[in-house]
């Protein structure tokens, strides 16, 4: 494994000296798209940045008869594909449409000039200007053709998403738009809205202990599914959403995110003889399925195997045209997925093997975040590459990797973002490589004592035998006084090193959590000290723009409980 090598290079035995280039031309075709012209610029940015030679840019017809850097679309490639050829007269990138010219752009500057995207704010760009590129042909396909690194900073920033490669957030043409394949979520809310249909049909809702649901909560209630009218109107509803989304390729058709499923009779029925509550789910689904192929026949019909659902039916199996999302929510964060001595992911292991048996269609929500506190030390840097190839194995199409989406300035969000938006773009990167680049470009002279805080963080946890998932506990993380007091320190020691401003802002934000770590396990301490910390904290938070303490609370109204203690 290599940090960065994930071109496939056939070498033609010449090398291209930078020198040779200085007078070269960057050329688009005459009717470039708004994204390959938009690569093509931004080549002539970054790599006169990186070189020191600013390349004139032409289209096709004013393009003098010499070297060139050829960037164009082809629509014989994958959407997402690469090609670059580089010999001693020119460079050629190609990248599919509308994304892969944009990408291979990207991945050309960071892969054979030195450039890393670490952030929305830092670009590491190297002094390339005697920079040497072997010539040859280098190519890439990703395997995943839909992939969110959920934070966000890629939201809000989708030129910075693009960069990373992360193809889920935003339509703008410059930046190639985003995949077809929408997010499979929660969606019976949609489908049969309780707003239309509870007060006057309470029985095409869930039957909860004799009673039907009437909790809107977590986008419930849930569905009878076994109810043939419920059944008719989902598939009316998503066939209406389809027409009016003539481009769409997928669309969900899944239970809301409650365990309160129908329990009356016949559902019941399906469930037991299933083995799984995923019996009736997937046979309503199958269902509705079936009715929208007839009025979408290219559309494909997604549900997630979430929870109550995630143990695959014992015959019921999906349609030809249905989506599993696989959701690992009650996995170990700590540990790989496949790790054969964490028990808590040996079920996990278990239904994606089965589910694997049954569908060929299958996709992927994992978690990478404590979503009670999306600033709490959360030891997950470990299994992140190994989790990400567990999925390839297992032959998944796509991943959506859920971390503090919602919220700014989570725990490691740069840092995080910067592993998982480079391993699902290819898994078989070096996780420890990337993290090591990062500290050291990122944090400079105060990376030692921020490396001695992730090792101790996770080994902590290893030694306590402890198996975090996604809602852990300040003790679900190792956290006590004296540990809490050691991760506190650290981060101590790493200002003292950031000799530089933009250093010490940098590791100000990632302490971040190890004032929150203080004032959640450090134990007693003098209630100066704990005031003290409190307005630390607080204005460390505010300084960098900490907008979610956790999933559901803002970080103003957690101030706020801080504040009145």
């Amino acid at each position: 494994m290599s940090t960065h090598e994930t071109l496939v290079f056939r070498s033609s035995g010449e090398v291209l000296s930078i020198s040779t280039v200085q007078d070269w031309h960057i050329v688009i075709s005459d009717d470039a798209t708004a994204s390959e012209r938009y690569a093509a610029e931004e080549f002539q940015k970054w790599f006169s940045q990186a070189t020191g030679l600013t390349l004139l840019l032409n289209t096709q017809r004013d393009a003098p008869n010499r070297g060139q850097i050829t960037i164009n679309g082809s629509a014989a490639l994958g959407d997402e594909d690469i090609e670059i050829a580089v010999e001693s007269g020119g460079i050629q990138i190609n990248g599919g449409k509308p994304r892969g010219t944009l990408y291979a752009v990207y991945q050309f500057l960071e892969e054979l000039v030195g450039i890393r995207f670490l952030t929305a704010e830092h670009t590491y760009v190297p002094d390339a200007s005697t920079l040497k590129i072997l010539c040859g042909s280098y190519t890439y396909s990703p395997p995943f053709s839909f992939r969110w690194s959920y934070y966000r900073e890629n939201s809000e920033v989708p030129g910075f998403a693009a960069k990373r490669k992360v193809n889920t957030v935003t339509d703008a043409e410059n930046l190639g738009g985003k995949t077809q394949q929408q997010l499979i979520n929660h969606s019976f809310h949609a489908l049969v809205p309780y707003g239309t249909y509870g007060e006057s049909h309470p029985e095409y809702y869930a039957l909860i202990d004799g009673n039907r649901d009437t909790d809107t909560h977590g986008g419930g209630p849930q569905l009878c599914v076994t109810n043939p009218e419920v059944i008719e109107i989902a598939a009316e509803s998503a066939i209406q959403q389809l027409t009016e989304r003539p481009e769409a390729t997928n669309i969900s058709v899944s239970q809301a995110d409650t365990a309160a499923y129908c329990r009356c009779e016949p559902c019941e029925a399906l469930n037991v003889a299933e083995g799984s509550p995923m019996g009736s789910q997937l046979t309503f689904v199958n269902a509705v399925a079936e009715r929208i192929e007839k009025a979408h026949p290219h559309v494909k019909v997604g549900t997630l195997a979430y929870w109550y659902t995630r143990k695959p039916p014992k015959t019921v199996t999906p349609r030809h045209n249905v989506q599993i999302q696989l959701c690992s929510i009650e996995c170990c964060t700590l540990h790989a997925i496949d790790n054969p001595d964490c028990e808590q992911n040996q079920a996990f292991c278990q239904d994606t093997i089965a589910w694997g048996k049954i569908c060929e269609d299958i996709w992927i929500w994992n978690y990478n975040t404590n979503f009670r506190a999306y600033d709490l030390p959360f030891p997950n840097l470990r299994s992140i590459a190994p989790n990400v190839r567990y999925f390839l194995r297992n032959n998944a199409k796509g991943v959506f990797m859920q971390a503090n989406g919602n919220g700014l300035t989570g725990e490691f969000s740069d840092l995080r973002n910067y592993l998982i938006s480079h391993l699902i773009w290819n898994p078989h990167l070096d996780a420890d490589a990337l993290l090591t680049e990062f500290v050291n470009l990122h944090y400079e002279a105060a990376a030692p004592p921020i490396f001695e805080y992730i090792t101790f963080l996770h080994d902590n946890v290893e030694a306590k035998g402890l198996h975090p998932r996604c809602f852990p506990t300040p003790e679900d993380v190792g956290l006590d006084p004296e540990s809490t007091q050691t991760i506190f320190d650290y981060f101590q020691q790493a200002l003292a090193r950031a000799e530089k401003m933009e250093i010490r802002a940098r590791v100000e934000k990632a302490s971040i959590p190890a004032y929150k770590a203080m004032l959640v396990a450090g134990g007693e301490m003098p209630a100066q000290k704990r005031q003290t910390l409190i307005a630390e904290y607080i204005t460390l938070c505010e300084r960098y723009n900490m907008s979610h303490a956790a999933e559901t609370q803002t970080a103003e109204a957690y101030f706020e409980e801080l504040r009145n203690q």
